[in-house]
């Protein structure tokens, strides 16, 4: 017969994510055991092992939740802010919102995610690029002369100002997340026209 499902086990799961993407962000993937998941989760190995079958399993659904969560956001975002700028600024500062309590989840995407078998790498970049997707569109609706071959550099030029930041951004130490979105932001549309002068 098989085990019936605890009324609290999708929590527990997200309760064994959270812990582990710590653990994974502080000591590596490969650095972390099952052992040290259990006892972060005051836990059993056994009783891990009910909820995941291995650690790449939670790796992967750590990156997913992340990723999915960050989809969710910025499409939402997208969708409530009809002029492009404004648009802009509102995905960027949705971004850097859900950041807020992720720089584990984060961390380990930027240094782990290549450590998952193949086809679970796909389904996550898939995600990462509906993600950049939406930041493209608003991009080039804000700067509505930006050839394609520009649209990339200039998006991912944005994603690097707001992704990096969980390296130095303390919140309640200079500018707030919102703030620092529109800095951002702003900095990109201001610098979008005379680059691209540059480049003719």
């Amino acid at each position: 017969m098989a085990r019936t499902r605890a009324d609290d086990y999708d929590e527990k799961r997200r309760q064994i994510l959270k812990a582990s993407a710590r653990l994974f962000a502080r000591h590596g993937f490969t650095g972390t055991s099952i052992t040290m998941v259990a006892k972060a989760c005051g836990a059993s190995k056994a009783l891990l092992y009910h909820y995941y079958a291995s650690k790449d399993d939670v790796l992967f659904d750590i990156l997913q939740l992340h990723l999915q969560t960050l989809l969710d956001t910025v499409e939402r975002a997208a969708a409530a802010a009809a002029e492009p700028r404004a648009r802009l600024h509102a995905l960027s500062a949705a971004l850097l919102d859900t950041y807020r309590d992720a720089d584990a989840e984060h961390q380990i995407q930027i240094a782990n995610l290549q450590l998952l078998p193949a086809d679970k790498q796909d389904a996550l970049r898939a995600l990462e690029r509906q993600i950049v997707a939406v930041f493209a569109a608003a991009i080039a609706a804000a700067v509505p002369d930006a050839r394609q071959g520009v649209l990339k550099p200039l998006t991912m030029s944005l994603f690097g100002m707001l992704n990096w930041s969980y390296l130095w951004f303390r919140d309640g130490r200079g500018m707030t997340r919102e703030a620092y979105a529109r800095f951002a932001t702003d900095m990109l549309l201001a610098g979008a026209a005379p680059a691209m002068e540059g480049l003719e």
